[in-house]
């Protein structure tokens, strides 16, 4: 078996962070470089405020509304504590680790400082059992984000949580605000994702139990059958519920913390207009379902209808489904599917940016192809024919505008993930860091390398990813 990843970053923390791309042309822009401080340093305006808090990734016993799991998560809850600040605020985190393995904390999409970004063997050492971190940056942009592990396949229990960064200037023009978390979910349930991952290595040898999940929307749809998926840590038979009243104006907050589990989100008797995606504002658009990758977030403009009603998320091309209910009256709650689930379903990746965070149209300083190849029979995924920790580096230098073509030549789908960053898809499509790139399909997105370091990207299948579709956006001087 090729060494693994978590395998390989340790080794690398050990040995120094930057033995990835160490022999590339110029010289690696190190994590706690000049160049980064200077980055955070242009973030903070001296108005914000410190927020500080602390996560303690513990092991825990959870009850999920019914089954009850013995899993790893971020004290006793599922999702973890919701971590909120303003833009431009200073967020310091203390990473107290009693779980009885190494572990990091990733902000998921915020472009913060290059050695707050949570990669072992890559921007920090692991932090050992018993150990401690100190995460301190400037959260520059509002937005919905999340935080969950970048080690191994942890992200597959309970350790994730969402950081919720307000936009100062906003002009509150909702009732109402909800947040709703999105989840695949095994451990506990007498297998452990570690365990799944084996089972997905000797599929070749006949030994593993591979789902085969297919989308007409997607291709292959995923690897792994799940027990149950989650809408805010609940099994649907005991849903969560939101109560408001009718007319009023929700905000709604969606994040796809699944492993391996796209959703198809709908809510019974309602349109839902699309604001944000991955932070950034969009030209509204209203659908009757939106599929969400893992890594992906949206946020949703809904206007409350009179009665009860259920909101559903599709596990694709899979057999289950995520659930909650939204309730402005009395009544029992719904059980069928909304049919607004299989009428007009738009992906994030079709909505265009906001002309305010709109990327400016110019041709690009650098282009890189990013092939994505690999399958599940061997359980091996990779990057341009290679697979971490062997694949090259994408080398860009500070300033410059970068295209990325990315190309799936494989029959499954992948979220490409870009850490540190935002791009934006091509003929001034949203900005986002996750994008869903279908089987067979490619993609051009374009950044602006504006935030110097050693940045991880990766497929956001955490399956895949550990089993080799990874690289760095490597910074490097001329």
């Amino acid at each position: 078996m090729a060494l693994s990843r978590r395998r390989f970053l340790s080794g690398a923390a050990g040995a120094g962070l930057l033995a990835i791309g160490g022999c590339r042309p110029g010289t690696a822009v190190a994590p706690g470089s000049e160049a980064v401080r200077r980055a955070e340093a242009a973030r903070r305006t001296g108005a914000g405020r410190t927020i500080s808090t602390k996560l303690t990734p513990r092991v825990t016993t959870l009850d999920l509304g019914g089954p009850t799991v013995d899993t790893w998560a971020y004290g006793d809850s599922v999702p973890g504590p919701v971590l909120r600040a303003r833009a431009g605020d200073l967020l310091r985190v203390d990473l107290v680790n009693q779980l009885p393995a190494e572990t990091t904390v990733h902000w998921h999409g915020v472009a913060l400082r290059n050695d707050m970004d949570g990669v072992p063997g890559m921007t920090q050492q692991a932090v050992g059992p018993n150990g401690s971190f100190r995460y301190e940056f400037t959260v520059a942009h509002p937005g919905t984000y999340f935080y969950h592990p970048h080690v191994g396949v942890q992200l597959d229990r309970g350790l994730y949580g969402v950081l919720i960064v307000d936009d100062p200037e906003d002009p509150g023009q909702y009732d109402a605000e909800w947040i709703l978390v999105l989840d695949d979910w095994v451990d506990g349930t007498g297998r452990t994702p570690d365990q799944v991952l084996a089972s997905l290595d000797g599929m070749h040898m006949g030994m593993g139990d591979l789902h085969g999940a297919q989308s007409r929307l997607l291709g292959g749809a995923g690897d792994v059958a799940y027990p149950y998926y989650l809408a805010n840590g609940r099994v649907p038979s005991s849903p969560v519920t939101f109560t408001g009243s009718p007319g009023q104006r929700v905000r709604l907050r969606v994040v796809n913390a699944g492993a391996d589990t796209a959703f198809r989100l709908a809510l019974g008797g309602h349109r839902l207009t699309i604001t944000h995606t991955d932070g950034f504002p969009v030209r509204r658009r209203s659908t009757d379902a939106i599929l969400i990758g893992m890594g992906e977030r949206v946020d949703l403009a809904i206007t409350l209808g009179d009665g009860v009603f259920p909101l559903v998320a599709l596990a694709e091309g899979k057999t289950g489904t995520a659930r909650a209910v939204v309730r402005t009256s009395s009544g029992p709650a719904p059980s069928q599917q909304p049919a607004e689930l299989n009428r007009q379903v738009l992906l994030a990746g079709q909505l265009l940016a906001a002309t305010a965070v709109r990327l400016p149209a110019t041709d690009p300083d650098r282009t890189l192809d990013l092939v994505l190849g690999g399958g599940m029979m061997q359980n091996r995924w990779t990057i341009n024919g290679k697979a971490f920790p062997d694949s090259e580096p994408l080398s860009v230098e500070e300033g410059e505008r970068v295209r990325l073509r990315i190309a799936n030549r494989t029959m499954m789908f992948h979220p490409v993930h870009v850490h540190g960053h935002t791009f934006g898809l091509a003929d001034g499509g949203a900005r986002k860091d996750t994008v869903i790139v279908r089987a067979m399909d490619t993609l051009t997105v374009d950044l602006t390398a504006d935030n110097p370091g050693q940045w991880a990207t990766h497929c956001h299948n955490i399956y895949h990813a550990e089993r080799g579709m990874m690289t760095a956006l490597s910074y490097r001087t001329p």
